[in-house]
């Protein structure tokens, strides 16, 4: 994985310019999209090649009425009880996805937890610090951002928490 570039010409998202600016090392890994796929993330596991449970899952949900940013293994589901408790809420449910949209700036399929238009809490499960490297969406379906799990809870401001129901 090589340190990473701004994307010139109008290519780059949010989230891999928040990556570039933080002078991180990231790689980013194209795919073709399958507009049938049930699960954006195991669509994009597959397309790369890349077991499910190091591609994580940017998930929003609404803890004691606040938006939260939940990210878990595609592998796995998001636990809302969870997430609140790690939040310190004491009840979560999925959001609306126009809300996800609108407090993201990015399309649902989409969402990454780098460059959010509106700094969410945010907490990633703990099985993230296991791996050498993890997948996250770049911003934009077809496009997934590989980088250290340290630098993602860093550049997402993350407490790492069980979040992940398998």
């Amino acid at each position: 994985m090589a340190k990473g570039k701004r994307q010139q010409g109008g290519t780059g998202t949010p989230a891999t310019v928040a990556a570039a600016k933080a002078k991180i090392e990231y790689g980013l890994h194209p795919y073709e999209v399958d507009p049938d796929a049930e699960s954006y993330g195991e669509a994009a596991a597959d397309a790369l090649g890349i077991a499910h449970d190091r591609i994580f899952k940017t998930l929003l949900a609404e803890v004691d009425g606040r938006l939260t940013v939940g990210v878990v293994p595609v592998s796995a589901s998001l636990d809302l009880k969870a997430l609140a408790s790690a939040a310190g809420g004491k009840k979560a449910q999925m959001a609306d996805p126009q809300d996800a949209e609108r407090a993201t700036g990015y399309v649902v399929g989409g969402i990454s937890p780098l460059g959010q238009r509106k700094r969410l809490p945010t907490v990633i499960d703990e099985s993230v610090s296991a791996l050498e490297t993890v997948y996250v969406s770049a911003g934009r379906r077809g496009l997934q951002i590989e980088l250290a799990p340290a630098d993602l809870v860093r550049l997402t401001g993350a407490r790492l928490a069980a979040i992940a129901r398998r």
